[in-house]
């Protein structure tokens, strides 16, 4: 059995396999994870397309985006924004995994004005007040969020938008894996709640929470599916189990759903999720200062 020990940014997985201890921070053992997957996790991950409507009507006003897409992975989100916005968008994918930039590559030659950019979410490799918008898809658990929350601030025009789609701990409580899945909520203890993740993000930056907006997605599949989706590791979470503590729990997830659905062939759940948008808001007063300069000279 693996020790846990919680801290604010990571914790360790320390691993007793009778030849001493091995830790391993969360940092290695995701970074391991995304590139173990990264050539399936298209074919492992499910997009949802309703906070990609929601994104295109609050900019449908904009005829001219310059954005980026943190903790991008593949890009699947990124394609489906590209897609959608057409030539207004300007996007700029971002992660700090190369195997997850290389899935990207292989398609980015058909969008003139998509491009990749190796970099951590907590420094950001772009130029104060130079983008429009940025967008965070099913990732923002993986950053330091007050760090990213400073660069976000830093790196967005005045009014400029962040737009963090995600599922708070309350909302991972009521899926699927955590109802039936061993330890899955145990386990998965780097999520927010609402009132965190809002307070984390604008504490001591010039982000505003504007707006919220919770989904709803019915989900449908097979237990073969889900069985083979867990053995894969489709959610990050499941890389935090050993590999006995994994297969007892798949073994223990099987039992669970063949208890409490009566079509193992057809079972039907909800998932829930929430786009948080920010705005960078800079005071009036604080252009003071150089506007006074350039009227003097």
């Amino acid at each position: 059995m693996p020790v846990l020990i919680s801290k604010k940014d990571y914790f360790n997985v320390i691993y007793k396999d009778g030849k001493g201890v091995k830790a391993h921070s969360v940092e290695s053992l995701m970074s391991e994870h995304f590139s173990t997957v990264a050539p399936i996790y298209s074919q492992i991950r499910t997009i949802d397309l309703d906070p990609i409507n929601y994104i295109a009507k609050k900019l449908a006003s904009k005829s001219k985006i310059v954005a980026a897409d943190i903790g991008c992975g593949d890009g699947r989100y990124s394609i489906k924004l590209i897609e959608k916005l057409g030539n207004r968008l300007s996007l700029t994918c971002v992660d700090n995994n190369h195997e997850m930039l290389r899935q990207i590559s292989q398609v980015s030659h058909y969008f003139q004005n998509l491009q990749t950019k190796y970099a951590f979410a907590e420094k950001l490799p772009f130029d104060d007040n130079s983008l429009d918008c940025i967008f965070s898809f099913n990732a923002i658990h993986h950053f330091k969020i007050n760090e990213f929350a400073k660069e976000c601030s830093r790196v967005l025009k005045n009014n400029g938008l962040l737009f963090v789609y995600t599922r708070l701990k309350e909302q991972n409580e009521s899926n699927i894996w955590c109802k039936f899945f061993p330890d899955f909520s145990k386990k998965e203890n780097r999520l927010f709640d609402n009132h965190s993740l809002t307070e984390c993000i604008s504490n001591q930056t010039g982000l505003n929470l504007t707006s919220s907006e919770f989904f709803q997605h019915n989900r449908s599949s097979d237990i073969r599916t889900l069985v083979s989706k867990a053995e894969k590791k489709h959610y990050s979470t499941f890389s935090l189990y050993t590999v006995s503590e994994l297969d007892k729990s798949i073994g223990k997830f099987k039992q669970n759903i063949y208890q409490n659905f009566s079509n193992p062939e057809n079972i039907q759940w909800v998932d829930e999720n929430i786009m948080s948008v920010f705005k960078k808001t800079v005071p009036v007063l604080s252009f003071l200062p150089s506007i006074l300069t350039s009227v003097i000279k």
